[in-house]
């Protein structure tokens, strides 16, 4: 299996092989097929020629920047389930270090050509940076859309756009080849930040997004745009620990065009990555298309049962 690859080509670190706590949070980790962001520079590799062993530096560096992410994000959302509550703050950060330092190790690799790892290196240390930045500005409370746009565009697509272009590298594109992958990525990456606020918003029990409302687009549509049930919403969204006051709030969601705002978006966004993926020379597109389609099928499934009609655009 090539998550098991991905995982045991980071443990070959001597420095992570001496780590256990380091292989425990590996080993945390689960993975979902098409779905899972490490699984990107596979497909981009397959997608312009390349194989799916060459793609392994890309993906295993993928793997360790998210779960980086996912310690520090944690830290930073105050998230009661983080690591950090186990571990401490202190010793959380630092694994998150270790593990952005270890993807940079395992995309400096001697069987690469010295241009192909330098590329791999500027792409990894851009989007750790930009992601890092967004992370910091999603950390504040938001002040309206403007500014909720902004802060997706700073954390999410920079790990999308790396994903695909380092993959599209390895796999011998050219420059001008990876760097369409990227703008590919960049689209994906808005679709799936408004895709898991739409799903956050209409779960039950209430996810931590309704402890920093103007952070997630639907709960801030729905305290921002003016709508008959407005003062009722704000009123209820400040008690979402019950479970009648949450019902009450998402039925306001759905009622006041929030869900179906962000559904316009998505529908935008997928537009977006189709018509991405149609201009780029490809060997073949399939493995880039397959991962599109999954991710439509997740809000697929959400629309049905909060009873909002699929768009046909979601659909193809």
């Amino acid at each position: 299996m090539r998550f098991n690859k991905i995982k045991a080509r980071v443990r070959s670190l001597a420095e992570v092989a001496a780590w256990p706590l380091m292989g425990e949070l590996i080993d945390k980790i689960g993975h979902r097929e098409s779905l899972s962001v490490w699984e990107y520079p596979v497909a981009a590799c397959e997608a312009v020629g390349g194989s799916a062993e060459a793609a392994l530096p890309g993906a295993a560096a993928v793997f360790c920047s998210v779960i980086s992410i996912h310690l520090v994000d944690d830290i930073l959302d105050e998230d009661p389930a983080g690591e950090h509550h186990r571990l401490g703050v202190g010793r959380t950060a630092n694994l998150g270090l270790a593990f952005q330092a270890a993807g940079h190790r395992l995309l400096d690799d001697p069987a690469l050509s010295t241009a192909t790892r330098a590329a791999l290196q500027a792409s990894f240390a851009a989007m750790s940076l930009a992601t890092a930045f967004g992370q910091d500005l999603d950390a504040r409370d938001l002040c309206g859309e403007e500014e909720y746009w902004r802060v997706v565009d700073a954390k999410t697509p920079p790990l999308f756009a790396a994903a695909f272009e380092m993959g599209a590298l390895l796999g011998g594109a050219t420059g001008e080849v990876a760097s369409q992958l990227a703008d590919l990525g960049r689209a994906l990456g808005r679709y799936v930040q408004v895709s898991d606020d739409l799903s956050d918003a209409l779960q039950t029990p209430a996810k931590a997004d309704w402890n920093r409302p103007a952070n997630n687009l639907p709960i801030l549509y729905a305290m921002t745009v003016d709508h008959a049930d407005r003062d009722q919403f704000l009123l209820l969204s400040k008690r979402v620990d019950d479970a009648e006051s949450l019902n009450g709030a998402q039925k306001i969601l759905l009622r006041s065009g929030a869900a179906s705002y962000c559904t316009l978006k998505l529908i935008q966004f997928a537009q977006e990555a189709a018509e991405i993926l149609a201009r780029i020379p490809l060997s073949d597109p399939q493995p880039l298309a397959r991962i599109l389609a999954e991710h439509k099928r997740p809000l697929r499934k959400l629309l049905a049962s909060v009873g909002l009609d699929e768009p046909a655009a979601l659909v193809s």
